[in-house]
């Protein structure tokens, strides 16, 4: 990394770190994870090479924050729903803290997966692979022919398979 481009972060961390944490305090329900995302944003803004022209730091900052702050919520909302769940399990059957965990990461993996489809490429693919619908229903009621399902169900199956290597 250039000498220039430290500088220019380090002033750039000094000059807003405060400010985004602050940001992210007022959205956040707890300190702790307003000071995880803040630095989580810095962490970004490294590995993204922040352009040294930036007119406003604060927005590109903001924007890297909020993306951040979109995925924390997803992933507390599914790990709730992963709770509850499991809470419905009799416990002779009821994974270990540590399959919990494998189980938990893994379902983040899916949904940051599935975030990125193409929102009628992803409907099509839940329908088939999780209310278990065939090509020629899922035709029916997304109102396109079989084909374009079809096409929809590649793209899912390619996107899965690049997205895990």
């Amino acid at each position: 990394m250039a000498t220039s481009t430290i500088q220019s972060f380090s002033q750039t961390y000094e000059n807003h770190h405060s400010w985004i944490y602050s940001w992210l305090c007022k959205k956040l329900a707890s300190h702790h994870d307003a000071a995880d995302l803040t630095q989580d944003t810095f962490v970004k803004v490294l590995q993204k090479d922040m352009p040294e022209d930036i007119i406003e730091p604060r927005a590109y900052l903001t924007k890297i924050a909020h993306d951040l702050m979109v995925n924390f919520y997803r992933r507390k909302s599914l790990e709730q729903a992963y709770i509850e769940a499991i809470s419905q399990l009799p416990e002779a059957i009821t994974p270990s803290s540590e399959e919990r965990l494998l189980l938990l990461e893994t379902l983040q993996e899916i949904d940051e997966m599935l975030a990125t489809l193409p929102d009628h490429v992803r409907e099509t693919f839940l329908m088939s692979q999780l209310d278990g619908m065939r090509y020629k229903e899922i035709a029916a009621k997304l109102n396109v022919n079989e084909r374009t399902v079809k096409r929809y169900m590649a793209l899912a199956f390619t996107h899965c398979l690049t997205f895990a290597a």
